[in-house]
């Protein structure tokens, strides 16, 4: 099966920025992966001059978020590391029963890797630790300094957000007839990681050949 990969450009954004980006880009590329069982919903973010579009699903948000959970907590462990999150999407194909199982084999179609390198700032501006300040008194240099920063990770996320918009308008021959499953997207995993695990690019190509019950967003 033709697999497409796409490379989403790196951000750098502070501790307390990573929800929203996450949730912005996930949900994007989700969106336009959606199977039409969706019922759109605008999303504006608190943090940029950004409007998104959601898939309108409650289970699908809860899946979501607790897979941003998971990735700021890797991120807390793993302090001053550039850290990756890749969407799968995958068909589900029945492979021979043998003696002992009947495996389920997940063909890979696609692959989204979200890049982002967060600043260290472990607990965002809420936290105890000095490190967490995200505003110190240094007058109108520092709040100039951090406008100018903040405006620059809403530029590079817009052109994110318009990288995933090319991608799935360019690239449509590899994805699969539509399967016979209920939900609002294609079988999908997603999987986490930094730059220390070397072993990363392994693993994923491994589970191109791995089989095992599939995750579903239903």
């Amino acid at each position: 099966m033709n697999s497409e990969v796409c490379q989403l450009k790196e951000l750098e954004v502070e501790h307390f920025e990573i929800r929203e980006v996450l949730r912005c880009i996930l949900h994007t590329i989700l969106f336009h992966r959606a199977l039409g069982l969706v019922r759109p919903k605008d999303v504006d973010l608190e943090l940029f001059e950004i409007t998104y579009v959601q898939c309108g699903d409650v289970e699908l948000d809860r899946k979501i978020d607790d897979k941003i959970d998971q990735f700021i907590d890797r991120v807390e462990k793993h302090p001053n590391k550039k850290n990756q999150i890749c969407l799968s999407f995958y068909e589900v194909k029945n492979k021979q029963a043998t003696w002992f199982t009947n495996k389920v084999e997940r063909l890979y179609w696609e692959q989204w890797y979200i890049n982002l390198n967060v600043a260290q700032h472990p607990k965002g501006h809420f936290g105890k630790s000095h490190h967490s300040k995200v505003v110190v008194d240094r007058g109108d240099t520092a709040a100039d300094e951090r406008s100018a920063r903040r405006a620059a990770l809403e530029a590079s996320l817009r052109d994110v957000l318009f990288q995933i918009i090319r991608f799935v308008n360019e690239k449509k021959d590899h994805v699969p007839p539509i399967p016979n499953l209920e939900g609002v997207s294609f079988p999908y995993e997603i999987t986490i990681s930094s730059s220390s695990d070397s072993a990363f690019g392994m693993d994923m190509f491994k589970r191109m050949l791995q089989t095992g019950h599939p995750t579903m967003l239903s």
